[in-house]
């Protein structure tokens, strides 16, 4: 197995235990020529070596990447690793108080649209 594969297989069993194996694999299995390379090497590079590396636990990766995606403004991956969050230990009063620290930092607007999106969530999941 050389380096890719090997990081590609960490990285698949990093993001399916996150986000679930049903959706990593729709994803995957949904990915044609014009977007197999980018799922592949996301997988290996972000979840292989980035979520491979133990020194910092998936809870405390999760609450980093809700913070980051919010900074970001991208409510859909938000979702998605909320959901993630969620698998990965994090309590709805956690994504409470990381939703005040996303609006001192990136301003009510955008803790109001992280709100929204997680009282849809926490409800769907039965976390509230």
């Amino acid at each position: 197995m050389s380096l890719d594969k090997e990081m590609f297989e960490k990285g698949l069993a990093a993001r399916k235990a996150t986000l679930g194996a049903e959706y990593v694999e729709k994803t995957l299995d949904g990915a044609d020529d014009f977007n197999r390379p980018f799922q592949e090497a996301m997988t290996a590079w972000c979840w292989g070596f980035g979520w491979g590396d133990d020194t910092i636990d998936a809870k405390t990766r999760s609450m980093m990447n809700l913070s980051m995606i919010a900074a970001l403004g991208k409510m859909t991956e938000w979702e998605i690793h909320l959901r993630g969050a969620l698998t990965n230990g994090v309590s709805a009063e956690e994504v409470r108080s990381i939703i005040h620290v996303i609006g001192i930092y990136c301003g009510v607007p955008q803790s109001l649209e992280c709100f929204r999106v997680a009282r849809r969530v926490l409800e769907e999941t039965g976390h509230i």
